[in-house]
């Protein structure tokens, strides 16, 4: 890049350190919901091996990881109300509460019924935060980092994760749950500085906590920059403001229904997928194979796996479309899986003899870190990205909640329905349902999902909307007044005279 190029770039997106500061705080707070939601794959094998104090059976495992999309369904409901009346700031924060409750029960507890409270209160934490952090992000970024943006918080995420596979079989029970104390109180206190989003400031009226906010988030040296981002920004919120957000706005609008359909049915095919299941049951799953390997060794091949490949996503998502990367991830996962549900085949149905078994018991844990890998890359990476880019604003926190809730509902019926059809048709039926779904999330985003990949969110409206978008005028013929210089939330605006007349 020339020099002039990169004053050019500086003049129009202004200094992204802030813009990278900002989304580096918001995602230790992913971190910290990585711990958590990775902490059953460590830990269920210390409970089953009796290697904790906890007096818990296998029964009430079950009862308290089919509780976590219900606390996440509550979460998720909390946070439409939270974001729209408080901030999307404020929910972030928020978050952190429930997390910190959760914590210091299961650092003391010694009752497993006691861990139902930990379960729901973790979820509920992340209900907020998974809600709140796709339109954070994707109302404080430009369009030409906002993927990349995203998906720092998936690799942060994945980040926990890897810390929990790593220090889980390590660690004594206790101490695992100790850091699991500290992390959200960081979290709470890093994120303390990060500024509310433009958007929300410009939904309320605020046209002054607007521009403090993009000048914080862009640093231009040019005013008439800022003060020309603004405006652009006010046009946007205008005219995707004429609509109420409520939940009957978001369901009878025929405007919003392509971009129902396509959220609908991308957390469908991924939660039905099984990555979830598949990672706080893989100690069993990799139990019930031929493979001779420790499991301390088998989570942490798992874990560092997974982070590696959450950093690969980070460069992937902006320079690859994003329909293309659905399209591909998907098929590769449900070839992936469909892989496993053979072995399993050969193994529990046809007894295929034990020592062709034992020569080809890497295949189970190579396929589950294969799909993992592929989903990570694609469709993992983008099931937050894609819905917040394609509702537009008036309904954007509604929609997000609704969808979360939605995914909260299909995990309880995949959490709840996985035992009983092991049981009844083994791991062979188990990942032969996850094979199929994968490959019908596949189909489903090469007929349905629209490439957003470099697109303006207004432009991504009209894509989707079509003739109900009701476009509003350049921002070049318009211009934003103050009428009160004692309320300066008030604004009006006028067309600009042809400098040709």
């Amino acid at each position: 890049m020339t020099s002039n190029e990169t004053v050019a770039t500086t003049v129009v997106h202004g200094n992204r350190r802030n813009l990278y500061l900002i989304t580096l705080s918001v995602s230790i707070a992913f971190m910290a919901l990585g711990v958590s939601s990775a902490w059953p794959t460590p830990v269920l094998p210390k409970f089953k091996n009796n290697e904790t104090n906890v007096v818990i059976n296998e029964d009430q495992v079950g009862t308290m990881l089919s509780l976590y999309p219900v606390g996440f369904a509550v979460g998720s409901l909390a946070t439409r109300y939270i974001a729209d009346i408080f901030g999307r700031r404020a929910t972030i924060l928020c978050s952190a509460i429930p997390i910190v409750i959760g914590s210091v029960i299961v650092a003391f507890t010694l009752q497993g019924w006691l861990l139902y409270i930990t379960a729901l209160t973790w979820n509920c934490g992340t209900g907020m935060m998974s809600t709140v952090i796709g339109y954070y992000v994707s109302e404080i970024a430009d369009k030409d980092v906002r993927a990349s943006l995203q998906v720092i918080t998936s690799f942060t995420f994945k980040f926990g994760n890897l810390i929990t596979m790593i220090l889980g079989p390590f660690l004594s029970y206790e101490d695992l749950n100790y850091i699991m104390v500290a992390l959200p109180i960081i979290y709470f206190v890093v994120c303390w500085w990060i500024p509310e989003t433009p958007y929300f400031f410009l939904k309320a009226g605020n046209v002054e906590g607007a521009k403090k906010s993009l000048r914080i988030l862009r640093r231009y040296k040019d005013e008439k920059v800022l003060d020309d981002e603004l405006r652009s920004l006010q046009a946007d919120v205008q005219n995707e403001m004429i609509h109420s957000s409520s939940i009957k706005e978001l369901l009878s609008g025929p405007q919003y229904r392509k971009a129902i359909i396509i959220a609908l049915g991308l957390k469908m095919a991924q939660i039905m997928t099984g990555g979830v299941l598949i990672r706080q049951y893989l100690g069993w799953i990799v139990g019930e194979t031929k493979l001779d390997m420790k499991m301390s060794l088998v989570l942490i091949i798992y874990g560092c796996v997974t982070f590696v490949v959450a950093m690969m996503s980070s460069v992937l998502v902006d320079r690859v479309g994003r329909r293309s990367l659905l399209i591909y991830s998907f098929y590769g996962t449900g070839v992936a899986l469909g892989l496993i549900g053979l072995y399993f085949f050969l193994q529990d149905v046809m007894n295929t003899g034990s020592a062709i078994l034992t020569t080809f018991g890497f295949v189970p844990l190579v396929c589950i870190i294969l799909s993992n890998i592929i989903s990570t890359l694609g469709f993992n990476s983008l099931i937050h990205i894609v819905p917040a880019e394609i509702f537009p604003l008036n309904v954007k926190a509604v929609a997000m909640t609704s969808l979360n809730i939605f995914g909260a509902l299909m995990a309880f019926i995949v959490g709840q329905g996985y035992p009983k059809v092991k049981a009844a048709c083994g791991l062979t039926t188990i990942f032969f349902i996850f094979a199929a779904f994968s490959i019908g999330g596949g189909v489903f985003s090469y007929y349905f999902v629209i490439e957003t990949k470099g697109k303006k969110l207004r432009d991504i409206q009209i894509e989707l909307q079509g003739n109900m978008y009701n476009a509003v005028e350049m921002v070049e013929n318009v211009e934003t007044v103050v009428i009160d210089e004692d309320n300066k939330n008030g604004t009006e605006q006028k067309e600009l005279k042809s400098s040709n007349t």
